[in-house]
């Protein structure tokens, strides 16, 4: 521990944004680097607590007080390489993670918790800035062969895991570029596409093979890929997002937030978009439909379109601004948040339901109608939901974006060729080693555990990635 009260000398540091009226007007990152006596500083109130609550939270098990104490004492190689060994991506998480080792950490009890994925962000960049970040190619090769479907975070995690361990990978993946919802999901202002393309040059270099523009089960059958590898891992996410089943749904006007989000993705990339299919929040009254993440990065997007307004809608009621007497700690902290972009303008409206979406003759969106709901705790302490009389409201709107997350992976192509068994939510079913109910076919990520995040992919590519080796290096049996 190297400042047993630095916790008493120092104060939680927040990140500092770019002022709202600059950012808005570019998609860069939103906020400003952080310096590193900042970070050392956050380093010093770390308690090097006996149970590491913190580590304990994190699902990739980073060891945080070491990282912490490393950085106070300026270590920082040192921190890397630690932080190295639990996390293939920390560059990732520091920039889109939520920081669940922040709900858990122990002076989150009486004090505001160590600014923890603060230290993390910065400990990769400079890495990278030092040129600290190799490729590690194998040292011997196994000749098995693993095909890994999918380039986010879970996939990339698995192929550079497999790859180290010495086996030859390919990785496949349905758009144009390598990334996933890391590369069309997640807009530039929250994490700029140049952070994903040197950490693929890193994993290029290893002898990863990316193939991009090939849709597994729609381009080349399922089997193709069966018959080519010794074992397949599927890492293709939860892509199927959730509809909105009310009366006018079909007018012009109302879209999956994906769609929106990953155009604009694309037109930061340069890519012209065709006029027939452009989508834009430019001069439009905007209804966002969802108030989490995705809502949030709609939000942010549609400001800088230039929206006329923005109002999000979420049917759940506003979180407390402390934490509730059921929520005690380490349990995560379902409190009030404002995001970067809830920071930067728009409305937010809790416990609303929409009733119906309102047309002109020409079947263009014009306003949509809702009604709000109260929530109350049933006999079994199980949440139930009533409108409230009289709540009925109706507000004009031009573009209706539908961000109400995910119900699973997309289920015809790939997943209905090979057969592999599904759960009641539509997941792959897989065992302890991630192997799925068809021999040699491995599933991580999303497509395994449902809609989740960035961290959690990433934890799920590497434990998947141990159980395709140990699969690939069984001795083999005498026929």
């Amino acid at each position: 521990m190297g400042d047993a009260e630095g916790f008493l000398k120092y104060d939680r540091r927040e990140w500092s944004g770019r002022p709202v009226e600059e950012r808005l007007q570019d998609y860069r990152y939103v906020y400003e680097e952080v310096p590193d006596s900042i970070a050392l500083e956050q380093g010093a109130r770390c308690m090097e607590c006996g149970i590491p609550y913190c580590h304990i939270a994190c699902p990739l098990g980073n060891f945080i007080p070491y990282l912490n104490d490393m950085v106070f004492t300026d270590r920082w190689e040192k921190a890397l390489r630690q932080l190295h060994q639990d996390n293939n991506f920390p560059e990732f998480t520091g920039y889109v993670c939520p920081a669940l080792c922040e709900g858990s950490c122990t002076l989150g009890l009486h004090m505001k918790p160590v600014s923890i994925k603060m230290i993390e962000l910065k400990i990769i960049q400079v890495g990278f800035d030092e040129d600290w970040v190799k490729p590690e190619p194998p040292k011997t090769l196994t000749g098995k062969r693993a095909a890994v479907v999918g380039s986010g975070p879970a996939g990339l995690a698995a192929a550079q895991q497999l790859r180290r361990m010495g086996h030859e990978v390919t990785l496949f993946e349905r758009d144009d570029r390598i990334g996933g919802l890391l590369r069309y999901g997640i807009p530039d202002f929250k994490m700029e596409k140049d952070v994903i393309d040197r950490r693929l040059e890193q994993i290029k270099a290893e002898g990863v093979i990316f193939k991009t523009g090939v849709d597994v089960g729609v381009t080349i059958p399922a089997d193709t890929l069966r018959n080519e590898f010794d074992a397949v891992l599927l890492a293709g996410g939860a892509r199927q997002p959730r509809d909105l089943e009310v009366e006018g749904r079909a007018l012009q006007g109302v879209h999956f937030a994906m769609d929106f989000l990953s155009q604009q993705n694309r037109r930061c990339a340069g890519d012209v978009i065709d006029p027939a299919e452009e989508l834009s929040a430019e001069g439009k009254r905007v209804i966002v439909i969802g108030g989490g993440d995705t809502g949030a990065d709609c939000v942010g997007t549609s400001l800088r379109q230039d929206a006329k307004s923005v109002t999000s809608f979420e049917l759940m009621p506003q979180p407390p601004l402390k934490r509730a007497s059921n929520n005690p700690w380490p349990e995560w902290p379902r409190i009030f948040r404002s995001s970067s972009s809830h920071e930067e303008g728009g409305e937010r409206l809790y416990s609303v339901m929409t009733k119906r979406l309102v047309g002109d003759a020409q079947g263009r969106l014009t306003a949509i109608e809702a009604v709000r709901v109260e929530w109350s705790a049933d006999a079994n302490g199980r949440m139930q939901m009533t409108e409230i009389p009289g709540s009925e409201f109706s507000l004009p709107c031009d573009l209706v974006l539908l961000a109400m997350g995910f119900t699973g992976p997309v289920k015809g192509g790939m997943l209905e060729q090979l057969g592999v068994e599904l759960d009641s939510r539509g997941n792959v079913v897989t065992d302890e080693n991630h192997m799925t109910s068809i021999e040699g076919v491995f599933a991580a990520g999303d497509m395994r555990r449902g809609q989740s995040l960035v961290v959690w992919a990433i934890a799920e590519g590497r434990a998947a990635a141990e159980g395709v080796s140990k699969f690939l290096l069984q001795p083999a049996v005498a026929e």
